[in-house]
């Protein structure tokens, strides 16, 4: 039994004040009298729980202006014209329309189905991460700019052992060359085998 049906019982049945059952029950006096009028109007069904949702929301795009967006998505479409937010909103511009901002226009033409969605990451599911199984398998190479305190650019040069993250070689250099990089593989391979 809900909560809203034992007020209205300890009030209707079990003879309790309004007040009492409010106090009794952690509720405003104002809570018991609607939850009574409810219960005279409709019985049980009166004493569900209701949505607190707005009956009408002002910042809702106008009818005339969201239909108008649907046709025009058709109408570029079977044209063979871009069709996208951009577009229809210079269309409704030039329509004497106020429009909308550009993500309430494709939140409007994705929500009728017009857009199909292409997700611009992609999943982490379909991730496959690398890593050596054994140290010294396999090793990263990498080199990036960096400007120090005295305005001199550099190129950082690196080598990471896949399997443990560790830092093999690090070295700077005025530019990064491919006899460069073979010394300073030669010369870690060396060193760590």
């Amino acid at each position: 039994m809900s909560k809203n049906k034992v007020i209205v019982l300890a009030v209707l049945e079990g003879g309790m004040s309004k007040s009492e059952a409010a106090r009794r029950y952690g509720v405003g006096r104002q809570w018991v009298h609607e939850l009574l009028a409810r219960y005279a109007a409709e019985g049980d069904a009166g004493l569900e729980p209701r949505s607190r949702r707005p009956r009408t929301n002002p910042q809702a795009t106008d009818g005339a202006v969201h239909a108008r967006i649907l046709s025009l998505r058709t109408d570029l479409t079977k044209k063979g014209l871009d069709a996208g937010a951009e577009t229809i909103a210079a269309h409704l511009e030039r329509e004497g329309f106020t429009p909308p901002a550009r993500s309430t226009i494709h939140r409007i033409l994705r929500s009728a189905g017009t857009v199909v969605p292409e997700p611009h990451k992609r999943p982490r599911s379909s991730l496959r991460r690398f890593t050596a199984a054994q140290p010294n398998e396999m090793w990263q190479s990498d080199f990036t700019y960096w400007t120090l305190a005295d305005g001199t650019d550099v190129e950082i040069l690196d080598f990471i052992d896949d399997h443990s993250r560790y830092l093999l070689h690090l070295a700077a250099h005025p530019k990064v060359t491919g006899t460069v990089v073979v010394d300073a593989f030669m010369d870690t391979a060396q060193e760590h085998g």
